[in-house]
């Protein structure tokens, strides 16, 4: 059954996603609605009692509020944010700014005039970026002994992972098997002329998936044969759109009344087809080829400026709890990156996450992303 309810992801990776460009965030791929946390006022303490200064190193002595900047995709259960403030007495304001891309060059263009005290959303393909903004200050979370070291990639820890996803080729498993043709199984087999115009992508100068893919045919086929690739892609009928909601939504067989059965999304958009489906079906209606994925891990970083360090830090670590950590699955459709949170059930049953996905070196990243966009935009576009 066609459905087009929107489904919820990153990301994420992020990225994620994500883009100075980009049109969509890396968390993407559904409705980007961020919920705030009802405001937890705090007991005042009464500095003429000496019961109430007893109690007072337990408890802050004014509120505060810290504000977290992201983007537009970013989405956690308010009593999710309400229990931090419980717990710490941490007020939380979460400002988007757009998608990945933008709120990145928000926080590098204020950065005189902070508009937050963190900002959300950094991945991969804009980590070397942001880095080299020299915004965020240094802080090594205790949490980050769950964290594997794969995911750590700044080692002066001014950006801490958050999660992590995949942007891989999504499938329609029902329309492959009608049609009797192979799935897939890497990026060199969409050459092939039987998988003439039925493929559809985004454009990676104005959408983070895009770009992810793109970098992902950079891996697999390398920067001296990803240009023929994309000329025989072209000549292949690809379609390209400017964001990923109209490439699922609008092109996807099994999203829309599209005809691309292949489509670039994420590693969790067949749980999140399930996750949504009204009954739930046993088996996800759509399929992950998993050797065409590239990861995108997303970060959290306090900003150099910010008058709140000590409370800014203690956001990290809860971020790091296991208390978000297990919220964002299905709120963000990314996988935690802690050891010790539990996948939701249908995280396990539906979702992959590559153990060996395709991958660049942030740094690589950012000294080539500008020109290979226009590399590309020339070879398919013009």
């Amino acid at each position: 059954m066609k459905r087009t309810r929107p489904i919820l992801v990153p990301l994420l990776l992020s990225l994620a996603l994500v883009l100075a460009a980009c049109g969509d965030g890396p968390a993407d791929e559904p409705d980007d609605t961020t919920e705030e946390p009802d405001p937890t006022d705090d007991a005042e303490t009464d500095d003429g009692e000496a019961e109430d200064d007893a109690a007072a190193p337990d408890e802050p002595a004014d509120d505060v509020t810290i504000r977290l900047m992201t983007h537009d995709s970013f989405d956690v259960s308010t009593d999710v944010l309400e229990a931090f403030t419980t717990e710490t007495g941490i007020d939380v304001e979460v400002v988007p700014m757009g998608d990945a891309g933008t709120a990145l060059n928000q926080a590098i263009l204020t950065a005189d005039q902070p508009q937050g005290d963190l900002l959300f959303g950094v991945d991969t393909t804009f980590l070397s970026r942001a880095l080299d903004a020299d915004l965020f200050q240094s802080y090594e979370s205790p949490r980050l002994e769950a964290v594997p070291e794969r995911y750590q990639l700044d080692p002066e820890h001014r950006l801490t992972p958050i999660d992590v996803g995949d942007v891989c080729l999504n499938y329609d498993v029902g329309w492959f098997e009608d049609a009797g043709i192979p799935v897939p199984q890497d990026l060199s087999d969409l050459l092939d002329e039987q998988y003439e115009g039925l493929l559809a992508v985004q454009n990676p100068a104005t959408s983070s998936p895009g770009l992810a893919f793109l970098l992902a045919t950079i891996d697999h086929f390398g920067e001296s044969g990803y240009l023929d690739a994309w000329e025989t892609l072209r000549d292949n009928d690809v379609l390209v759109t400017d964001g990923w909601t109209e490439a699922y939504y609008g092109e996807f067989t099994a999203a829309s009344d599209g005809d691309r059965p292949i489509v670039v999304s994420y590693a969790s958009s067949p749980p999140a087809e399930v996750f949504f489906a009204d009954p739930m079906p046993d088996e996800a209606p759509t399929g992950v080829i998993e050797a065409s994925c590239i990861r995108q891990i997303e970060f959290v970083g306090i900003l150099g400026s910010t008058e709140h360090p000590d409370e800014a830090q203690q956001l990290v670590d809860f971020m790091l709890s296991t208390t978000f950590q297990e919220d964002i699955p299905l709120t963000m459709f990314v996988f935690p990156v802690v050891d010790d949170a539990d996948l939701p059930q249908v995280f396990v049953d539906h979702a992959v996450l590559p153990d060996d996905p395709l991958d660049l070196d942030p740094q690589v990243i950012g000294e080539n992303r500008e020109q290979w966009i226009d590399e590309w935009t020339r070879t398919v576009l013009r």
